[in-house]
């Protein structure tokens, strides 16, 4: 079992830096509770597909945009409540979550929705320094987020990486889907 034993070791250093590092363990917090909480990142994703809807007139955009992140959420949810795996238990946790922990929730959001935006981001801004600055934000946010939700003690390391690949995973099905990603409705220009 090397992975749980790794879950375990990684873990067990993780929570003796949060305990000993309390203005971390302050900053994690802030970060994963509003930063990259899941519901943050969902409602972000509703108010670019309502921009989508006024400003570009992007309907087809708009409804794959909420849509693939409604599936990646209705998927977490039901991988979560089909395997149950426990979160880890702390005699002196540093914070707590509900529900189970397998995929981790906050990772699992952050990719999917960060890959989506990079996808739009790819399909209508031309010029490298929008990208580049995009592309940073976004690697920042997903390993951001998985670093805290082990760091505050809420998850086990192979739960963040769960997240991450099925996040991964679910951001390039929406991508294949024929056309599932509407071309017109969209200026491309260059923000350099």
């Amino acid at each position: 079992r090397p992975l749980t034993a790794f879950d375990g070791a990684a873990a067990r250093a993780a929570h003796r830096r949060a305990v000993a590092e309390p203005g971390i363990t302050r900053a994690c917090r802030v970060l994963t509770d509003w930063v990259w909480d899941p519901l943050t990142l969902r409602l972000l994703c509703a108010v670019v597909a309502v921009w989508l809807v006024r400003r570009a007139a992007a309907w087809r955009t708009a409804a794959w945009l909420v849509g693939t992140c409604a599936l990646g959420t209705l998927l977490q949810q039901g991988l979560k409540a089909a395997l149950g795996r426990d979160r880890p238990v702390w005699p002196d946790p540093v914070d707590s979550a509900a529900y189970a922990s397998f995929p981790s929730g906050h990772a699992m959001t952050a990719t999917v929705v960060c890959g989506l935006f990079l996808r739009l981001l790819h399909q209508c801004v031309t010029g490298r320094g929008p990208w580049s600055a995009a592309l940073a934000l976004a690697v920042l946010s997903v390993a951001g987020v998985g670093l805290t939700r082990v760091w505050l003690g809420v998850h086990w390391p192979s739960d963040v990486l769960g997240g991450w690949l099925l996040g991964a995973a679910v951001v390039a099905a929406a991508c294949a889907v024929p056309n599932g990603w509407p071309r017109a409705g969209i200026e491309r220009r260059s923000l350099s």
